[in-house]
């Protein structure tokens, strides 16, 4: 429970979250069951939701678990009807599930599929998501919807054209959707910049593309200067966090009464502002 105050707007509440079996979907699951949350944990690895759904019964958590590809609508929609048939409601969905296929487009023909599954994945998910789960808040007469997004969505950056519209899709979705439900969902955007191990860095098409082969290259610049605070988050340099630390956000903005709405949230390491940007134009390609 955050230190700051004594109430818990956790407890009890019903989250289901997708992307759950690593990342921050999973770090959010274990959080939440945690501040006595009833979690239900989404993705496509099976046996990974089982490990972690096993986890955080042990540690005396409430948490279930349903194979879900959000690119599948059935599916989707058959993993808010687990919710509901299993603890009555659903009071929170985060949509995690997300892919990151750098690629440049003149490298469209290796591309073209990775990209397509992007899309279907970030976009099309997130509208599943929002539709699955609308029905079920608006008769409850609330909810919440927390959508992960990127500050990548704000703007283009060479080699990540596809990854920058989905994000840019999924924070307009959301927006769409909290002007749309008039105070009935709570809708909220939020948006990393560089967070390491979460699972994204696997689906690239090209390590050279983009951010995530910039940063690479960005980190090896780092430990060749052999500056030991860079990836310390106590430190006012730090460039890069955990996804724990990113979980701790998406846990802030769920833990709020229901009158109030934090409605995005963009998360940062302190150092990035001088240490990223500075090195980012010695890295990138032309």
């Amino acid at each position: 429970m955050n230190s700051y105050r004594t109430e818990n707007y956790i407890k009890d509440k019903v989250i289901v979250i997708t992307g759950a079996s690593s990342g921050f979907g999973k770090e959010t699951a274990k959080k939440a069951a945690e501040l006595g949350g009833k979690v239900v944990l989404a993705a496509r690895r099976e046996e990974l939701l089982r490990e972690i759904t096993q986890e955080i019964r042990e540690s005396g958590g409430e948490a279930s678990y349903i194979k879900t590809d959000v690119r599948v609508k059935d599916q989707v929609n058959a993993m808010a009807k687990f919710a509901v048939d299993t603890y009555g409601r659903i009071d929170v969905l985060v949509n995690d599930a997300g892919t990151m296929p750098l690629a440049y487009y003149s490298e469209h023909a290796i591309a073209m599929e990775a990209w397509e599954q992007s899309i279907a994945t970030a976009i099309n998910g997130t509208l599943y998501g929002i539709a699955a789960v609308y029905d079920q808040m608006i008769e409850q007469g609330q909810g919440h919807i927390v959508n992960i997004s990127s500050i990548l969505g704000n703007y283009p950056v060479s080699g990540c054209g596809v990854y920058n519209v989905t994000k840019a899709a999924v924070r307009m979705l959301g927006d769409s959707l909290r002007v749309e439900s008039r105070g009935k969902i709570k809708v909220t955007n939020i948006k990393p910049t560089s967070v390491a191990n979460t699972g994204l860095v696997s689906t690239e098409v090209d390590y050279n593309a983009g951010l995530s082969g910039i940063y690479g290259k960005i980190i090896d610049a780092f430990m060749g200067l052999a500056i030991p605070d860079r990836l310390d988050t106590e430190s006012i340099h730090c460039f890069d966090f955990s996804p724990s630390i990113l979980a701790d956000n998406i846990i802030y903005a769920i833990d709020q009464p229901w009158g109030v709405n934090i409605s995005e949230l963009t998360v940062r390491a302190s150092g990035e502002a001088i240490n990223f940007w500075s090195l980012l134009k010695s890295v990138i390609r032309p």
